[in-house]
This record gives C-alpha cells, sequence and structure tokens, in this order.
C-alpha cells in the first residue's frame, strides 16, 4: 500500500470508530476524496483494507456503508473479544510494570470521577479512558500476535459505542471491574485476571446488544 493510499485508510479508519459516519451510513467517495485530500484510487484501496477488517461493508451496485451488525455477528465478536482479552489479561498480570500499574489505578480513578460529575462528560470521556485502560493491558501482554487479532475484534464495537448508553449499573459494574482487574494484576493471578476480563467484556456486550436494541424500537416509533 502507497503512502498515500496509506494515509486515506488511517483517515477513513480514524473518521469511522470516531463516529463521524455511523453504522449502515453509505460512505460516499466524492466526500471521502475530499476529506481526506486525495484521489479515487487510495481511497477506494482504504475502503478495500477496511472491508476485509470489518469495519466496512461494499456491496455490488451499492458502494461501500459502516459495517452495521446484527445481534448474531455482535455476539460473535464480544464472545471473540472475550477470549483474546481474557488472555491478554493473563500474560499482562505477570508483565506488568509498577508504572503501568500506577497508570491503571489513575485511569480508574479518572473514570470514577467523570461518572460521579455525571453529564455529557460521562459518554465523551468515559470511551477515551476506558480505550486507554484496555489498549495499555494489550501492550502489556507483549504479543505483537495478539494486538493485531485485538485490533479486528476491539475497534468494531467502537463503532457501536453510541448504541451502549450505559445505565448507572452498568456503569457502576463496569468500574468494579476495572478496580478488581488491577487487584488481580497487583497479585499476580494470572486465573483471576482473565477471569475478570471475560466478565467484563461479557457485561459490555449486554450494554451494546441492550443499546441496540433500544434504537431499532426507537427507529420503528419515528
Amino acid at each position: 500500500m502507497s503512502t498515500v493510499s496509506a494515509r486515506a485508510y488511517e483517515m477513513v479508519r480514524s473518521l469511522i470508530i470516531e463516529g463521524r459516519f455511523r453504522p449502515g451510513e453509505r460512505l460516499k467517495e466524492d466526500e471521502l476524496t475530499a476529506l481526506c485530500d486525495v484521489s479515487r484510487t487510495p481511497v477506494r484501496e482504504a475502503l478495500r483494507r477496511l472491508a476485509v477488517e470489518g469495519l466496512v461493508v461494499i456491496l455490488p451496485n451499492q458502494g461501500a456503508h459502516v459495517a452495521d451488525m446484527d445481534q448474531g455477528e455482535i455476539d460473535e465478536i464480544y464472545a471473540l473479544r472475550a477470549m483474546i482479552e481474557s488472555h491478554a489479561a493473563r500474560r499482562a498480570a505477570t508483565r506488568l510494570t509498577p508504572a503501568a500499574l500506577e497508570r491503571l489505578n489513575e485511569l480508574a480513578a479518572q473514570m470514577e470521577a467523570v461518572v460521579a460529575k455525571g453529564g455529557a462528560d460521562v459518554q465523551e470521556s468515559f470511551p477515551v479512558l476506558n480505550g486507554e485502560f484496555h489498549r495499555l493491558i494489550l501492550d502489556a501482554a507483549d504479543s505483537p500476535r495478539l494486538s493485531v487479532m485485538a485490533g479486528m475484534v476491539v475497534e468494531i464495537p467502537l463503532v457501536l459505542r453510541t448504541l451502549a448508553r450505559y445505565s448507572d449499573k452498568e456503569l457502576e459494574r463496569s468500574q468494579h471491574h476495572h478496580r478488581e482487574l488491577i487487584a488481580a494484576f497487583e497479585a499476580r493471578d494470572v486465573e483471576w485476571a482473565a477471569a475478570v476480563m471475560r466478565s467484563h467484556i461479557q457485561a459490555a456486550s449486554h450494554a451494546v446488544v441492550r443499546g441496540l436494541a433500544q434504537k431499532k424500537r426507537h427507529d420503528v416509533q419515528h
């Protein structure tokens, strides 16, 4: 992939993950060429690569659309994510440095502060902090293959984050999981860390599925 195509790929991918384009929305080549300041060829190459990764769907005579998954697909993605991230947590439990553990504690405290404050910051700041929390664990796992696999199943749910408006109870559960993960890491207990991470991802999948169901009901009513 050329430098121009790689730049187009990174830009389109970021726009999708950041929510600039919503699930199911058509990705118009004219708009993307303007946004990326490139020609059509790099944009088409970027879309094909994103289709391989599952972030984009390319349909005959309909062009490219942001992936919009049904419950079955979401269940499968989160099942894979639970396996991959629980394995990452198991590896990280014996590899996290004191500095990394300190950062995990800082992130957990920041997420708790955001939730306590409430308001729009919860939906804006919490996902960013939570993303760094999970990336730090993946990095500590020190496995390039695992990181590549995780990228395929961790980032796709980010496209659906607008569907997952966590309830107060779900946010409380998520924060509890973060603190228990840190405790498992501090204890260097690989099985404890893996089990908590698995529960954490499974809980997240239920929030997304619930959000998807709510969106469908809203769409039907309107």
